[in-house]
């Protein structure tokens, strides 16, 4: 029988913290700990699920990925890939708008973040782009939503809140599953921005030596070299995710202090604070995500939510859009890393119920909490880009439209046709 009582007590409470603007690590806690006692059930037990959620190897792949993105950015690889990227675009008409997809591309593939894309890149891409005759909104549309590549395209730590919350699933699939999506996204933006530009007679880059393009090239080279640290060490089975990630930080260590030398001690000590900072904020969320997700799965709301489902169709192509609208919807009101912990354990049965493979389903959920990163009211990355661009969230709104019914055609595409996320995984092995 099911628990009406206990399930509104659980999200209720949730709901109602979250609009006092309490911190969501608290906000998981405390209901989880409301909706214990109303069950009777000990909290030392709920405790241990707070603590079994952190007890898996795969999760130490997390703070060596944050810090190899912390080291990266600051050792400014980020300025390297847009002038490795302006060799190869920046002609085209239109071009600082193609090098920014295309250096979110590249920088996605490293950091693995799109707020740390936005961060990065748009600090002064943004404001270059301002310079040469784009608008504002402009900018901050092309920088925020070509940012979605970066939770797409491999090292992404989505990827690994995803595997951990969906029992374990193997990285090394997961990491191959975005390639294509991440690619197909950054592609057809680029043409939509050789659109754009013709149509608004947007200015070309400038023209490169061929000596300054090696140079730059070779400069690039070095940092983009990380990246095949990672996925080549994981798919050739040399590294598992967690050594592949170690190893990746200890390179991107060398690279700022010895190659590049721009890392020094201080910049190191704002490195490692940064990724304390945002570790112990990963780790609470991690933790008190456990204890919610456990009970969500007591109280049987996978159940609830699959029948609510089911109940409209039971035709795969109506649930996923059903599932896709709720993805979106949620995923413009809570941050992506929360959503994935939360929702994996009660839609991936749903998926998989309909033959949907996890791998597949897993592509299709980053997507969507991906393009909420950039939807108000919540979005987070438009959020930092607007900030950077001195500019209101409500004024990008108009130039962000063509590139978010972009995505909308991406997400449909890689929904109804899984070999778009699972070619790769099947042929690599």
């Amino acid at each position: 029988m099911i628990d009406f009582m206990g399930i509104s007590i659980l999200l209720g409470t949730f709901a109602v913290l979250m609009a006092l603007r309490v911190p969501i690590a608290f906000s998981l806690g405390i209901s989880s700990v409301c909706t214990a006692l109303y069950l009777n059930i000990p909290l030392l037990f709920v405790a241990q699920k707070m603590v079994n959620g952190l007890n898996s190897f795969t999760f130490l792949a997390v703070p060596f990925f944050i810090l190899a993105g912390q080291i990266m950015t600051e050792a400014g690889i980020s300025e390297r890939l847009v002038r490795f990227a302006d060799t190869l675009v920046g002609r085209i008409r239109g071009g600082i708008a193609q090098v920014n997809i295309l250096t979110s591309m590249l920088f996605g593939g490293i950091s693995g973040s799109s707020v740390a894309d936005v961060a990065s890149v748009g600090s002064f891409l943004i404001p270059g782009m301002v310079r040469r005759g784009y608008s504002p909104g402009f900018s901050t549309a092309v920088t925020v939503t070509s940012s979605v590549q970066g939770v797409l395209i491999p090292p992404s730590q989505n990827m690994i809140y995803y595997a951990l919350a969906a029992g374990g699933l193997p990285i090394s699939k997961l990491f191959l599953a975005g390639y294509i999506p991440g690619v197909m996204i950054g592609l057809s933006m680029m043409v939509l921005c050789f659109i754009i530009a013709i149509v608004q007679k947007h200015p070309r880059g400038e023209r490169h030596s061929f000596k300054e393009a090696l140079k730059i090239t070779g400069e690039a080279s070095i940092g983009l070299f990380t990246i095949v640290i990672i996925i080549g060490g994981i798919v050739a089975g040399i590294f598992t995710a967690t050594e592949s990630a170690a190893v990746a930080a200890t390179y991107a260590l060398f690279v700022g202090f010895f190659i590049y030398r721009t890392m020094t001690a201080k910049k190191a000590l704002v490195v490692l604070r940064g990724s304390l900072e945002t570790l112990a904020m990963v780790i609470a969320i991690i933790m008190t995500s456990s204890a919610f997700g456990f009970l969500l799965s007591f109280l049987k709301v996978p159940v609830v939510l699959s029948e609510a489902i089911f109940a409209i169709s039971s035709d795969p192509i109506i649930v996923l859009l059903c599932i896709n609208i709720l993805l979106l919807f949620l995923g413009m009101l809570m941050d992506m890393g929360i959503l994935i912990l939360i929702l994996t354990p009660i839609l991936l049965p749903v998926a998989v119920s309909i033959g949907v493979d996890p791998i597949h389903f897993g592509m299709i959920m980053l997507i969507n909490l991906g393009m909420g990163l950039i939807t108000p009211p919540v979005g987070t990355s438009l959020i930092v880009g607007c900030t950077i661009a001195k500019i209101s969230v409500e004024s990008s709104l108009k130039n962000l439209l063509p590139f978010y019914v972009l995505m909308i055609v991406i997400l449909s595409m890689v929904t109804y046709f899984p070999q778009t996320s699972l070619f790769l995984p099947q042929l690599l092995g």
